[in-house]
């Protein structure tokens, strides 16, 4: 059995757009993962089973990808083991499935290339892609569109799930917004961040046009320098210079639901 961790994500700022002729919406983020993750294991067997989160649908859904493009049957068990809160905007389950793409193409005989395993993810979601490759990424066009972006990492991240905290589906949430003026202000804003390397100011990152959160000002008046919902919501997260800030933060929010205090992962 190989394992490799499938870790979380939050949108460092969230641009969007009017509708494309695709009918998706123009977006522009940056993406950058956390040391918050999942661990996807996966072996050799008779039928392909998944164990750990009954749920899924995704790391199943990936391996059938895999199997059909590579012409074999798909003979896996996979074990989940989830830390990432589902539904939260974190990109769990869109990164046990490209974890579970990376897993079932090195146990195959021929593996496929980068190239066609980028295109099985983004038929998977437009998230999937992202976690194919490390580092933190500026995503454009529907999402899927990628650009390396070496911006600092020596801070900390506080995350709030608040009680109670739901979101319907990333698509109705897409159904109902409706885009504001300034778009490709924004978009050029993120770009500029993502070009500047690790001397990027994240402090001048935008906000999210598609979910607010009260909690984010209070992340803010806690000492965050910047805290916003991480893509559709509803978890909210703060970006801290100092990690004992971030520490008491987490402490002074823990009765609004569940926290965690993680770190930049590349």
């Amino acid at each position: 059995m190989i394992s490799a961790a499938a870790p979380a994500k939050i949108n460092l700022g969230l641009a969007v757009g009017p509708l494309r002729p695709d009918g998706l919406h123009e977006v522009a983020t940056i993406i950058q993962r956390l040391d918050l993750a999942d661990t996807v294991s996966l072996e050799h067997a008779a039928t392909l089973t998944v164990d750990g989160f009954p749920a899924d649908t995704l790391v199943r859904g990936a391996l059938e990808a895999l199997a059909r493009a590579a012409g074999v049957e798909p003979r896996w068990r996979a074990r989940i083991v989830k830390r990432i809160p589902v539904a939260a905007g974190l990109g769990g389950g869109s990164s046990d499935a490209a974890s579970a793409l990376r897993l079932g193409n090195a146990l195959l005989a021929e593996p496929l290339s980068s190239g066609r395993l980028g295109e099985l993810a983004r038929g998977l979601g437009s998230d999937v892609p992202f976690f194919l490759d490390p580092g933190p990424k500026l995503a454009t066009g529907d999402g899927t569109t990628l650009e390396p972006a070496d911006l600092p990492q020596d801070y900390s991240v506080v995350l709030l799930l608040a009680h109670g905290a739901h979101k319907p589906s990333t698509a109705s949430v897409y159904a109902r917004f409706e885009p504001e003026a300034g778009f490709e202000e924004r978009r050029e804003r993120l770009r500029a961040l993502a070009a500047a390397g690790r001397g990027a100011d994240l402090g001048a990152l935008p906000g999210n046009d598609l979910a607010h959160s009260p909690y984010a000002e209070r992340l803010r008046a806690l000492g965050a320098f910047h805290a916003e919902v991480s893509g559709a919501g509803p978890t909210v997260y703060g970006l801290f210079v100092d990690r004992e800030r971030a520490r008491a933060a987490r402490a002074a929010l823990e009765g609004l639901g569940t926290t965690w205090l993680a770190a930049p992962a590349w």
